[in-house]
């Protein structure tokens, strides 16, 4: 990594990717542009003066987290709009990517202050790097709900999906997030529970959600450190659908059920969404 520090970046807000573990995955332009910004702004400065001193940098990061970004994004662009550069950066991985971070950029682009991205570790991607299911397509849905009841009118939403999902998960909530996944997906639904990623006792362990809610269960040491669960997707149910006959399941769903229900069923079956079909439900009933 090079030591050569510039003189002076142009002003610009620089959203900094850090190390999500292993400090040596820090990138040598990360280190050039927090050496050189004329201010860092960090999640916990406590937390990221640990990868300062890593890197031998006098940096004296200022405070922004969820409870003070909106006065922190006012003070960010007046000092962009300056000619300063600022630097932003999370706890670990990517600001903005279940951190803070969102409204300050937001307020640049309002402000047409120039945002230029410094890439680098991402707990989402190497999680699906070495997950062992499909990478692509998937969706990220951060952290589930902490409230059971919200966790599963989510998980419910997200069954039927045909894409992997990529969640973050407490280690004190993985084990009740484990056993929603495998209610509402079903037990034999394949996952991948990742921990410690890039630390000494990273882990990938692929497997039914079923059997991951056994383990996890069983072994205490599953319910510690930073937890990345990938789900894989639904089964495609398009077969279903030309097999029955589009118009036909509409017809029997109007005629057996509710409005409202028969189009939670649809959307269930056939994708799309509930109005889109409680709108053609409507048009059934009508024509009877």
């Amino acid at each position: 990594m090079s030591d050569k520090i510039p003189e002076s970046l142009p002003a610009a807000v620089y959203v900094v990717a850090t190390p999500i573990g292993n400090l040596a995955d820090v990138s040598a332009r990360a280190r050039s542009v927090l050496a050189a910004a004329d201010a860092v702004y960090a999640e916990d400065t406590r937390h990221s003066q640990i990868l300062f001193r890593h890197l031998a940098l006098p940096v004296r990061a200022i405070s922004l987290h969820q409870h003070n970004e909106r006065a922190r994004a006012d003070e960010i662009v007046a000092r962009v709009k300056g000619g300063e550069a600022v630097a932003l950066v999370s706890d670990a991985g990517t600001p903005l990517i279940s951190d803070p971070g969102g409204r300050v950029v937001d307020a640049c682009h309002s402000a047409d202050v120039l945002v230029r991205a410094v890439p680098g570790p991402s707990a989402v991607i190497a999680a699906l790097s070495i997950c062992g299911l499909a990478a692509e397509p998937f969706q990220f849905h951060g952290f589930l709900p902490a409230k059971a009841s919200a966790r599963e009118r989510v998980l419910n939403t997200l069954a039927p999906r045909t894409e992997t999902a990529v969640f973050f998960e407490a280690p004190h909530r993985v084990l009740a997030c484990l056993q929603a996944l495998r209610d509402q997906f079903g037990g034999g639904r394949r996952a991948t529970l990742v921990r410690e990623l890039t630390k000494r006792f990273e882990t990938a362990r692929r497997d039914t959600l079923a059997s991951l809610c056994d383990w996890v269960a069983s072994d205490d040491n599953q319910q510690r450190g930073e937890i990345v669960l990938v789900v894989e997707g639904a089964e495609p149910v398009a077969e279903v659908a030309s097999s029955v006959g589009r118009e036909a399941l509409l017809a029997a769903l109007a005629a057996e059920l509710p409005p409202r229900q028969a189009a939670a069923v649809a959307s269930r079956v056939l994708g799309g969404e509930k109005n889109q079909w409680y709108r053609e439900i409507l048009s059934h009933k009508g024509g009877e």
